[in-house]
């Protein structure tokens, strides 16, 4: 499973880089908007900081304006994934984008049909939404299932990323599905790393360590 970090935080960034962690940064327009007022400097940034996909997102609603943004947005480098909301003007605009070579991260997925749609239309990427699903009951992992079975099914090599992660376990879950991605906020990477039993340990060592030396 590859990991993308979800953050515009260029401080996140590069601890998570540092660590070996990051294949790819996912960010969005609520994301770029904590970091800085001119989001352009940050996008310039993490493209060239990082050399895996950098997902980048349209503000526009429509084929029309989503094609002009994403033509702006993939000055920023080679490694722009263009995000493109999953509506019908959307649709239009992934089919566009792919007869120019650029790539498209559907965002905003909470079904399996919306996630065949997206890669019928030539997503290299569908970002279907774990935690905001569990937020209003239903299952955002048995949508990661639904989806990585119909695309087996017909041999899409659109990649899945498991979006909206809340907790380590989203993490684990997602990877016993099978999803291709997890972009994950910095503090959920953070507590993956963590584990109370592994502090007791090293403290144990530590102490035993000091015995000896005495």
């Amino acid at each position: 499973m590859q990991f993308f970090i979800d953050t515009a935080n260029l401080t996140e960034i590069k601890a998570a880089m540092e660590m070996g962690l990051v294949d790819g940064v996912t960010t969005n327009p609520s994301l770029m908007s904590k970091e800085a007022d001119d989001w352009r400097d940050i996008a310039g940034t993490i493209c060239k900081l990082v050399p895996g996909p950098v997902s980048l997102e349209v503000i526009a609603l429509d084929t029309e304006g989503m094609v002009r943004e994403a033509k702006d947005l993939v000055q920023f480098g080679p490694n722009v994934v263009v995000k493109v909301p999953m509506t019908a003007e959307g649709l239009k605009a992934v089919r566009i984008l792919k007869s120019m070579d650029i790539e498209t991260n559907v965002t905003l997925i909470f079904s399996a049909a919306q996630a065949l749609l997206a890669a019928k239309a030539g997503a290299a990427y569908v970002s279907p939404f774990l935690g905001r699903l569990d937020d209003v009951g239903q299952d955002g992992m048995e949508l990661v299932h639904q989806i990585m079975g119909i695309f087996g099914n017909y041999g899409f090599t659109t990649q899945i990323i498991a979006a909206s992660i809340r907790s380590p376990l989203h993490v684990l879950d997602a990877a016993m599905a099978g999803a291709h991605i997890a972009t994950v906020p910095y503090k959920i990477l953070t507590q993956l790393i963590d584990h109370p039993l592994t502090d007791k340990g090293i403290a144990a060592f530590l102490k035993d360590w000091e015995k000896k030396g005495k």
